[in-house]
């Protein structure tokens, strides 16, 4: 990761230029969509579970997944660790991918409980954020946008999830480079923000790549960043005169 980093680092100039250009855009998400209040529905742990079992699938299938996982196992997470595999994959199966996840949610239960002697992980809010940051990267599976989800939604942390639509939109617009992965852009683009700006950019940049910015086809004619987009200028514009 260091090495990917280095080989990617942007010159002063450029990297100067992401800052200013990430703020103007930032500001015109916010005249688009306004500003977004940050509320934490889950406590750290159901957030951890919510965002394994979102991977892969739409946010529809993975809260109806965790609500039946509840009712299955009565909020009970000890339950849910120590149940037969089959049986949480059955209680998840709307999630899709259900036998990855289930062994992989049992996994990551285990792992707090042998570390810690219970299923809770809220003293994370008692930790300076790195800390906090580098426990939840050390569970087996649970990689920077897990993490960085839990962070901010469930613990209103200054952390970035980077993903798919904030990383697309985030390369289209022109505020991290073409070859930075979603792991490196969650360094860039934390950096190129205020930490009172990072539930905004990130409720608002997902808005914008479901509803505008969309994959493969973005509706550019009617985007509100379209002065500052590199895409619109690169690549819709060149091609509206051919």
């Amino acid at each position: 990761m260091a090495q990917l980093r280095d080989r990617l680092a942007d010159s002063d100039e450029i990297a100067a230029a992401r800052r200013q250009k990430t703020q103007v855009v930032y500001q015109a998400l916010v005249a688009t969509y306004g500003l977004r209040v940050w509320n934490s529905n889950l406590d750290p742990l159901a957030e951890l579970i919510m965002t394994i079992l979102s991977q892969h699938t739409s946010d529809k299938n993975s809260g109806r997944a965790f609500s039946n996982l509840l009712h299955t196992f009565k909020n009970d997470w000890l339950a849910v660790m120590n149940a037969p595999t089959d049986q949480v994959a059955a209680a998840i199966k709307s999630g899709g991918l259900a036998n990855i996840k289930s062994k992989r949610i049992q996994e990551v239960l285990a792992e707090i409980y042998n570390r810690y002697g219970s299923l809770n992980l809220d003293f994370l809010d008692t930790l300076p954020l790195q800390a906090a940051r580098d426990i939840l990267n050390s569970f087996r599976g649970v990689g920077p946008k897990t993490t960085a989800c839990v962070m901010m939604f469930s613990l209103g942390k200054p952390v970035l999830p980077v993903d798919t639509h904030v990383h697309r939109v985030s390369q289209r617009v022109g505020l991290i480079g073409p070859k930075v992965n979603a792991e490196l852009a969650h360094i860039r683009l934390e950096a190129q923000l205020q930490p009172e700006q990072i539930y905004n950019f990130h409720v608002n940049m997902i808005t914008h790549g479901r509803e505008v910015c969309k994959a493969p086809r973005p509706r550019c004619e009617v985007c509100s960043l379209q002065k500052w987009c590199d895409y619109y200028h690169q690549v819709f514009l060149p091609a509206q005169r051919l």
